[in-house]
């Protein structure tokens, strides 16, 4: 019977929410599916309706300065600083559902001088490059070669788009010879008479000196230089139906062209500097965004803007970008903070020209970066939403639900819910009640926070406002005890906020707020007591609600009675300051403890500390961080079955990007946890299933699952197959069934008894007459082992061949296998079939062989020694007067016999 295993924790990446797109360039494709964006060095396509990778492509070392994808997503364009163009193929994985496999194509060197802008025309055939030299180029994507080259700009080339005209076909001019072979090429290669209406291909480029040029690509040269802007040209759009060209440019104007005259048609005034323009609804209405942060509306008959007087945004709302297709229902504009929003289209469907209209709406919000992850906490009554605090003055909810890829307004894993406006600067922490539905927030305007989350009913508002601290709050908290079954604050936590809070800030101070059902605008605290003489990191409120803790920089935490704010107990002990402090849950106390509980702390001297509160004895020291640790969250306290020795759990989060679940009865840290490349300031546990949630300073936001129970149940269920495969050994071993007994004791890789196997059938008592090993049938089991089996039987040769004692029978088992497969199988082995894999057969045949040398040398040496032996006898026979005189060896006496 096997043994039963230990319980070991254990736990995995179950999913991760990481940035999409970091700033730089970003493009779209034309389905509105696929985004491709800049994520530090390297580009990320994202699939936008599920929000998961599609593919990434690691960076040359150098920044991105532009990537283009194709309409159809079938090719993808990447720039760099590195001075090259990488061209990519797009296929959709057959092995992945819904992954993306990409061939690299062409590497390119486009210009002496990085390229600024891209732009692919819309077959996807084509592709224009514009420099920082001033100089614009085409190339045929599938071709990989430029046919086009256009000098001119007098700097950067900051905007590109190719559009169609429509022009009547003429003769050329010239003498008649020329005419003729004008027509004829007309007639014969396109088939158009003349005088005949056809469209014909045209760029424009725009750069940093406001000028902009359209290039006629079929005669391969400037057809008109438009020059009226007075700052860098930003954006570029033609709309066919209006035969009209838009620029906008920082010099906060907009500008339509009339493409038969190139003169100007219309210029409106913007009053900001624009970053992106363009039309829709058929060329009727033009949007354009920049500096503000809007999106604003134009009618192109009336040059009348459509959209109300919107308030200008703060500077990290200024539009960057707007992404557009024709087939597309809505615009996507990309801000400065990495925001991406969608703007439906619908209210244009029944747009009248005069009317005015309200800004178009925000249907869905698509976080590019969380940024640094400062804080996070489940949310919402089934814990299906998570709050996060990322570095910013608003609050950002995600939906933690699976994805619905049937709607663009479908909520998938990670996809931003809410944000939650009103502080005025940074937030630093955060914290949530039993219920999900109230979370409290402090931040460095001085001020806290109590917001009332409805996520049924998309309802997130702010309930109250507290106002008192002097300088920036660095701690809240918000009781957990949960209400009698069957009350009303149980049944309807919506209508009943909790009781209190507790604040502590850079001041030195905590207080404590009363909370009532109606409050409105700003609250009183109940009581201010200075607690420490540094700032305050962290606060805790007890399962019981009576007490909460405090830690602070200098060092020390104290535990106050909640009521009255008396201090009623101080932990000191850590050689750092104190960043986090946890009260253990009623269910996570240890066996023979008060009852009055545990309380963990985690400091900048990189421990973790556990104390009772009975007697605010430290009782466990857990070291193991190489850094700071900066947050602990206890686990649930459930353990598997009656194997499982271990004691409650506590997670410790800490500056080396290293997660660690800790035995608080043991002290022994369990495992550790490795997905962030920064310092994970964020930590979570839920409550029910123990599934842990860190955050940290790469953007990233881990989701681990306990897999604890499996684990446990995979390791039972090996080592029950080990006893049976043993007793099977011994079962085949007894009965002499050598086949399967051979090939049972590779498969389960027991060099011993394998080694035994091969003894005893090597010093058989009735060996089989003409056998290579001793018995013929061992000799069949030898020539007809696999590949894998071969391999390995040479690996233990090798081992065994290496000892004395063992290497005649390595010896003898080698001699049969060579002459038992040709040389063409065994030079075709390898290390379960790959090539180049470490331990190739060349390496074990190194090892045979220098160990083979050295066993032959050694009986060659004895074979020489016999010799003088031989001698010495012969000469001994001399010596006794021929009487033949013997010598018998028998250990190591020497007997003299008489002949």
């Amino acid at each position: 019977m096997a043994q039963r295993a230990a319980v070991k924790t254990t736990y995995a990446v179950d999913r991760t929410i990481q940035p999409i797109y970091s700033g730089g360039s970003v493009t779209l494709s034309g389905n509105g599916r696929i985004l491709a964006a800049c994520v530090g060095e390297d580009a990320v396509l994202t699939d936008l309706t599920t929000g998961g990778e599609l593919a990434r492509i690691e960076g040359d070392g150098e920044a991105i300065t532009a990537l283009a994808i194709t309409p159809s997503a079938s090719h993808l364009i990447v720039c760099s600083r590195s001075l090259s163009m990488h061209i990519y193929s797009l296929v959709l994985s057959k092995s992945e559902p819904g992954a993306v496999e990409l061939e690299h194509l062409k590497t390119l060197k486009p210009h002496t001088t990085p390229v600024v802008s891209l732009k692919v025309d819309e077959t996807g055939t084509l592709v224009a490059t514009g420099g920082a030299d001033g100089t614009v180029k085409v190339w045929d994507i599938q071709a990989g070669y430029f046919t086009h080259t256009f000098h001119g700009h007098g700097g950067v080339v900051s905007a590109l788009s190719f559009f169609q005209v429509e022009v009547t076909r003429r003769e050329g001019g010239g003498n008649g010879k020329k005419r003729k072979r004008s027509k004829s090429r007309v007639e014969e290669q396109n088939g158009v008479e003349e005088g005949e209406k056809v469209l014909e291909y045209r760029l424009a480029s725009g750069a940093e000196d406001g000028k902009i040029r359209i290039w006629d690509l079929h005669k391969k040269k400037s057809a008109a230089v438009l020059d009226s802007h007075v700052s860098v040209v930003r954006s570029l759009d033609f709309n066919l139906a209006q035969n009209t060209l838009v620029s906008g440019s920082r010099d906060k104007t907009l500008i339509m062209w009339d493409a038969r005259t190139w003169k100007v048609k219309r210029t409106l005034a913007a009053l900001e500097g624009i970053e992106s323009a363009g039309f829709i609804c058929d060329g009727q209405i033009i949007y354009a965004g920049g500096e503000n942060g809007c999106i604003r509306l134009w009618a192109t008959a009336t040059g009348v803007e459509l959209t109300k007087e919107q308030p200008a945004g703060l500077e990290t709302d200024a539009i960057v970008d707007i992404l557009s297709h024709a087939d597309l229902s809505y615009l996507i504009s990309v801000h400065a903070d990495q925001v991406l929003k969608y703007h439906s289209l619908k209210p244009l469907d029944s747009l009248l020209v005069e009317d005015k209209i309200d800004p178009l709406p925000v249907f869905r919000r698509v976080s590019g970066t969380h940024d640094e992850v400062i804080d996070l906490a489940y949310v919402g009554s089934d814990k299906s939403l998570l709050a996060l605090n990322t570095n910013s003055e608003d609050v950002r909810i995600v939906s933690l639900e699976a994805s619905d890829a049937g709607s663009d307004e479908g909520k998938y894993f990670g996809a931003d819910v809410a944000l939650l406006k009103g502080h005025e600067d940074i937030i630093i922490c955060l914290d949530v009640d039993w219920s999900g539905h109230w979370l409290a927030t402090g931040a460095k305007d001085n001020t806290a926070r109590l917001w009332r989350l409805d996520p049924e009913n998309s309802s997130y508002t702010c309930h109250a406002v507290l106002t008192g601290h002097a300088e920036s709050l660095g701690a809240i908290a918000l009781p957990h005890k949960v209400p009698p079954e069957g009350s009303q604050a149980h049944t309807d936590p919506l209508s009943h906020p909790p009781q209190y809070l507790v604040t502590g800030s850079q001041d030195r101070t905590v207080k404590r707020w009363d909370i009532t059902k109606d409050a409105k605008g700003k609250l009183r605290a109940k009581y201010t007591r200075k607690a420490h003489d540094k700032d305050i990191n962290a606060l805790d409120i007890d399962p019981s609600g009576t007490l909460f803790a405090s830690a602070s920089q200098d060092r020390t935490v104290k535990i106050y009675s909640a009521a009255e704010g008396e201090a009623i107990g101080v932990l000191r002990g850590h050689r750092r300051g104190v960043w986090t402090v946890k009260f253990a849950p009623k269910e996570s106390q240890v066996p023979g403890s008060s009852s009055k509980g545990l309380i963990a702390t985690g400091s900048g001297d990189k421990t973790v500390k556990i104390w009772n509160l009975s007697d605010y004895s430290c009782l466990l020291t857990l070291e193991g961080h190489s850094n700071s640790v900066l947050k602990l969250a206890w686990l649930p306290y459930r353990p598997v079955d009656t194997r499982d020795r271990r004691g409650p759990q506590i997670a410790s989060a800490a500056g080396d990007g290293l997660v660690k679940i800790w035995d608080t009865c043991s002290g022994e840290a369990m495992t550790t946890l490795d997905n962030h490349t920064d310092r994970v300031w964020a930590l979570a546990a839920n409550p029910t299933t123990g599934a842990l949630i860190s955050g940290g300073g790469d953007s990233v936001i881990t989701f681990w699952k306990d897999t604890t129970s499996s684990t446990l149940e995979a390791v039972t269920t090996a080592e029950t197959q080990r006893v049976e495969l043993e007793q099977k050994l011994e079962n085949y071993t007894y009965a002499g069934n050598y086949r399967e007994a051979i090939t049972l004791a590779i498969q389960m890789d027991q060099p011993g008894r394998l080694f035994a196997l091969f003894k005893s059938v090597v010093e058989t008592e009735n060996p089989d007459e003409g056998s290579l090993m001793g018995l013929k049938r061992v000799d069949e089991v030898l020539a007809t082992l696999s590949d894998e089996q071969l391999y390995t039987l040479l690996l233990r040769l090798r081992d065994w061949n290496t000892n004395a004692r063992t290497s005649p029978i390595a010896q003898k088992i080698l001699n049969a296998l060579v002459k038992s497969y040709p040389v063409s199988r065994l030079t075709g082995l390898r290390p379960k079939g790959r090539v180049g894999a470490k331990g190739s057969l060349k390496e074990v045949l190194a090892g045979l062989i220098a160990y083979s040398e050295r066993h032959f040398k050694r009986v060659e040496e004895l074979v020489d020694e016999s010799y003088l032996l031989e001698f010495t006898l012969r000469e001994m026979d001399e010596v006794f007067g021929g009487k033949g005189v013997g010598m018998g060896v028998e250990g190591r006496e020497v007997v003299m016999v008489d002949r």
